[in-house]
């Protein structure tokens, strides 16, 4: 286990990373210090071979309301520029490790965006989406209009991204803004159980698929398809593969090695 003043950072035996936000007095927002350890600690799982899957959340009450406002008071442009927080949101779009986001609670703003770095986002019934930015004369700058236009379309996305509006669970859901809903106190059970799940499965494949599915939706689809193809046939020279058909036919739990 590893601790800052922003984060916590938990390894369970079952080889799922749990990441908690920690900035209860500021419902998490993402201040400069807390993306650079979300930074970090991303950079630092995507090499540990002890975590096969990654669960992110800001606790029961809140995954994160925004970035931290008070940073905006008096920036200017070139201070913003020359920060290149893009530099930090990067760390989680290149980690190969599956990532569960475990919403509750306001998920606004950069927290809105931080969820959709995830590749399974798992939301409690009291969960909040949305990019209120343009309320503050500004607007979403970590992804929020292009990773909402991919998510949920142009339509939906214009209205979120132009009034402001935020959006409750169900309503996220049906959207598809999110995978899952479940009642709040089970929210973050639930994606640690997804991520069990994951964990017990070769992360050879695992972490293929993730990345021709990401890659896959910014090109054609005959570029994409034989991405897929191409990948699916590297499995057949893993042991993973070979383990996971034997123990088909044995009927066994697979004992995966991620070799």
């Amino acid at each position: 286990m590893e601790n800052n003043q922003v984060l916590k950072l938990t390894i369970q035996d079952n080889a799922v990373a749990i990441i908690e936000l920690q900035r209860p007095e500021a419902r998490n927002a993402l201040n400069l210090e807390l993306r650079q350890a979300l930074s970090t600690t991303f950079q630092e799982l995507s090499k540990n071979e002890n975590v096969r899957a990654i669960v992110l959340t800001g606790g029961e009450k809140v995954f994160a309301a925004g970035a931290d406002i008070k940073d905006f008071t008096t920036a200017t442009t070139s201070e913003m520029y020359l920060r290149h927080t893009e530099q930090y949101w990067q760390s989680i779009v290149d980690c190969p490790k599956p990532i569960i986001a475990a919403v509750n609670g306001y998920a606004l703003g950069g927290g809105c965006e931080l969820a959709m770095h995830a590749d399974i986002i798992i939301a409690g019934s009291n969960a909040k989406f949305g990019q209120p930015e343009v309320k503050l004369g500004l607007m979403p700058g970590a992804g929020g209009t292009q990773r909402l236009l991919r998510a949920i379309g142009k339509f939906q996305t214009m209205l979120m991204v132009l009034t402001g509006k935020m959006i409750e669970a169900a309503e996220a859901k049906q959207m598809g803004l999110v995978s899952e809903v479940v009642e709040s106190e089970q929210t973050i059970a639930h994606a640690l159980e997804i991520a069990a799940n994951i964990a017990a499965l070769s992360p050879i494949a695992v972490q293929q698929i993730k990345e021709v599915t990401n890659l896959g939706q910014d090109m054609s689809l005959q570029s994409a398809l034989t991405l897929e193809r191409k990948a699916f046939q590297l499995l057949f020279d893993t042991q993973d593969q070979k383990e996971g058909v034997n123990a088909f036919f044995e009927k066994r739990p697979a004992n995966y090695q991620g070799k």
